[in-house]
């Protein structure tokens, strides 16, 4: 392995050890408490623009594998874990996660301590870094971090949305058996925005029971309002996606003409966020933001403790109650994770109901969406 420098913006300076792409990249680190799930988490669009900080200590035993990517390419700018294990073993790989991180230009850091980095980004919050295995002076890396722009600076979702519309067939993967489940007949077409949508959320929703045509973050609102009122299609499906979501402000015109046209309306993670943007509530930054699979949301209506995964740094604000009733919440620090809007068929959740950590106590948030779309007709 090489060497890897590692310089923070508060200026904590640290050599490790790179088992991904040779290359400098700058970004924002966060730390991720998920136990599995590596490759999901790396090819999740939401993270691109971070540097995800594993606290499971030992990283790559299971390998990669074609099935397990949520997107076509790793996302985000690099991974920093405690130990990365290259020999892995598991009858679904297909390869090691180092020739994966080096096949997407992912940067791997690994021989550092993570409790360190973890406990630092707990008590001072998300800050900028820059990681380098070509620059090893701690003034030329504290340079090139000062010059760069800030992960709220960049839009992202430009990166990582689709540039073409397409219609998404598959239901829910069956690793045991190796092929997808057998979708059910579709009872309802939604139109589904990619801001960096997962490709598990697409399958959830094929798997409810809906026809599923994915467009770009360019979409037209007077277009869908139009289709909508043919009747081509039932509603619209707001995904997760990266960055600071104020910074969207195409995306938030275009959601206030389907919010006035009371279009059905469901959004997830950044959906959520840019729902409550739209509706004049502005989203406020998390101190280290929610990421890994172990976070305990209740469910307000029904009582019951969801245990979800989710990856967001900003969040609705307590004010969103006055048009909005809250369906769900975070049991870590009382934050807002769920949403059903008073003005018209249009509700929402922060967290992820397709990732079931639990394994599967979240992913009825689907069936409540057809639910919504027939109740409309």
């Amino acid at each position: 392995m090489q060497k890897v420098w590692l310089y923070l913006e508060n200026g904590t300076f640290l050599e490790a050890n790179s088992f991904g792409a040779s290359t400098t990249n700058v970004g924002e680190i966060v730390f991720n408490t998920s136990m599995s799930g590596y490759q999901e988490i790396m090819s999740d669009p939401s993270y691109a623009g971070q540097f995800v900080t594993f606290t499971m200590t030992e990283i790559g035993n299971v390998g990669v594998n074609d099935e397990d990517m949520e997107s076509t390419a790793a996302h985000a700018k690099g991974m920093i874990v405690r130990q990365y294990q290259e020999r892995y073993s598991n009858f679904r790989a297909q390869g090691s996660l180092s020739d994966f991180l080096k096949k997407h230009n992912v940067m791997g850091i690994c021989d550092i301590d993570t409790r360190y980095l973890t406990k630092m980004i707990r008590e001072q919050g998300s800050m900028m870094m820059v990681a380098s295995t070509e620059v090893n002076d701690k003034e030329e890396l504290k340079k090139i971090l000062e010059s760069s722009p800030r992960i709220e600076d960049v839009n992202y979702i430009e990166k990582v949305s689709t540039k073409e519309s397409y219609v998404h067939k598959n239901g829910t993967y069956d690793p045991f058996n190796f092929r997808y489940n057998d979708a059910p007949k579709a009872e309802a077409k939604i139109v589904a925005i990619d801001f960096g949508v997962k490709r598990n959320i697409l399958n959830e929703l094929t798997q409810a029971g809906l026809e599923v045509e994915v467009v770009p973050n360019t979409f037209s609102g007077d277009e869908l309002i139009s289709r909508y009122n043919n009747k081509e299609i039932d509603g619209v499906f707001l995904s997760n996606g990266p960055g600071d979501p104020l910074v969207l402000k195409a995306e938030q015109e275009q959601i206030k003409k389907l919010i006035a046209a009371k279009i059905p309306m469901f959004g997830i993670c950044l959906g959520h966020q840019l729902l409550s943007i739209s509706h004049g509530y502005d989203t406020f930054k998390l101190k280290f933001g929610h990421h890994g699979g172990n976070h305990p949301v209740k469910n307000v209506k029904t009582g019951v403790v969801e245990i979800t995964a989710q990856n967001h740094n900003y969040n609705v604000p307590e004010a969103i109650v006055e048009i909005a009733e809250v369906t769900h919440m975070n049991l870590f620090d009382d934050t807002i994770e769920g949403l059903i809007y008073k003005d018209g068929p249009i509700f929402s959740v922060q967290h992820h109901p397709e990732s079931s950590p639990g394994p599967k106590e979240s992913s009825y948030i689907f069936g409540e969406f057809l639910s919504l779309l027939k109740s409309q007709r």
